[in-house]
């Protein structure tokens, strides 16, 4: 609502200073169009009544509004830029421009036109938070944190400037500036919840456990939870021998977001609790969540090339690795068939048959389950 209400009340400004260059268009009609935000209408009615050559500066930034707001972008950025030829000293025509390109995805040309601000006017907080993300957006720190820098000595209680630069900090270990920045921006805001993520990677970056802690369970209070949070929370708890705690949080975290890590630090917590069998369980599902789940297959594929190398005993290795993995009703029969044809050992053989049929091979195998009983009823006798 807010965004609709500024828009409104930029139209009506720019309609009222409109009105009063000309009186070719109809009043109401066009207020119509910008209520009901039809931007589109809006602009296709401005160009029938003022056609080309259009030299008046507040005619073409009106039509550059409305193909604007009807994302028109190129259109809307041709007629900025020729309002801004008319006049140069005009910075919200290069804001726009610089806008317009940034929601286009061309980040280079947004730069120009914002580093064209600054050289105007270096105290421009928006402009230089625009420019840190498009620096962010590059991977380049040096800029991000210089302009960041900027942004927050302009003004410190910009809690999204603050968190950006405050993550940087802390990534680079200057802790100290980092504390100093989150903390100017935490009086106005104590409790925004960027800065408060912020602190939490702060106070986990450092090894400040308890907090960690604290900071984490403010964004649980405030009903902000995700699996970043617990498992910093989970961790936490664990470096501070909290071990139920720390059990309890990573239980929490949802099964799409576990990872080798989580699963490996809930086992430390009920190694902690001497609960060896719990213990015992997360940390074969770490090990399995670090796997690729198509390993069986990538052991698979080894097993066929050794083959066809006439490489059986590695073959036969191969296969029993990728079972390891995945116990494949196919890897069992490619398996059983090696030892029994190739390997001419009789007794794994049918000890793979018979773990095949025992695997319930579909029925699309029917051909398979039928030789693989035959062969059973011939190796026994």
């Amino acid at each position: 609502m807010k965004g609709v209400f500024i828009s409104l009340l930029l139209s009506l400004t720019l309609f009222t200073a409109f009105a009063q260059q000309t009186t070719k268009v109809d009043d109401g009609l066009l207020m119509e169009y910008y209520q009901g935000q039809r931007y589109l209408e809006a602009a296709d009615y401005l160009k029938k009544n003022f056609p080309e050559p259009v030299t008046d500066l507040k005619v073409l930034s009106r039509l550059a509004y409305a193909s604007q707001m009807a994302n028109k972008l190129p259109e809307a950025e041709g007629y900025y830029q020729r309002a801004y030829n008319l006049d140069t000293t005009n910075q919200n025509m290069l804001f726009n421009m610089a806008g317009i390109n940034v929601r286009r995805g061309n980040m280079a040309k947004a730069e120009q036109y914002y580093k064209m601000i600054i050289a105007k006017d270096t105290t421009n907080v928006a402009v230089y938070s625009h420019l840190g993300a498009i620096a962010q957006g590059n991977h380049d720190t040096v800029n991000a944190v210089l302009y960041y820098d900027k942004a927050n000595r302009l003004n410190p209680f910009d809690t999204d400037v603050a968190s950006e630069l405050g993550n940087y900090y802390t990534s680079l270990k200057r802790f100290d500036d980092a504390l100093r920045v989150l903390n100017k921006a935490a009086e106005s805001d104590p409790e925004n919840v960027a800065i408060l993520l912020s602190m939490m990677k702060l106070t986990y970056t450092e090894k400040k456990w308890a907090e960690t802690v604290d900071e984490c369970n403010k964004l649980l209070k405030m009903g902000v939870s995700n699996g970043e949070i617990l498992n910093k929370l989970g961790i936490s708890y664990y470096n501070l021998k909290n071990y139920a705690c720390g059990a309890e949080t990573f239980a929490g975290i949802r099964g799409i977001e576990q990872t080798e890590y989580t699963y490996y630090y809930t086992a430390l917590c009920f190694k902690g609790l001497n609960d060896q069998r719990q213990c015992i369980y997360f940390l074969k599902q770490s090990i399995l969540q670090g796997l690729s789940p198509n390993i069986a297959t990538y052991y698979g594929e080894i097993a066929d090339a050794d083959q066809k190398l006439d490489w059986h005993k590695k073959a036969a290795l191969a296969y029993q690795k990728a079972l390891q993995f995945s116990e494949s009703p196919i890897l069992f029969y490619l398996l059983a068939n090696l030892y029994d044809n190739k390997l001419k050992d009789k007794k794994n053989a049918l000890m793979y048959y018979k773990k095949y049929l025992a695997s319930r091979p579909s029925e699309k195998q029917t051909t398979y389950i039928t030789f693989v009983k035959s062969r059973i009823g011939q190796l026994q006798n």
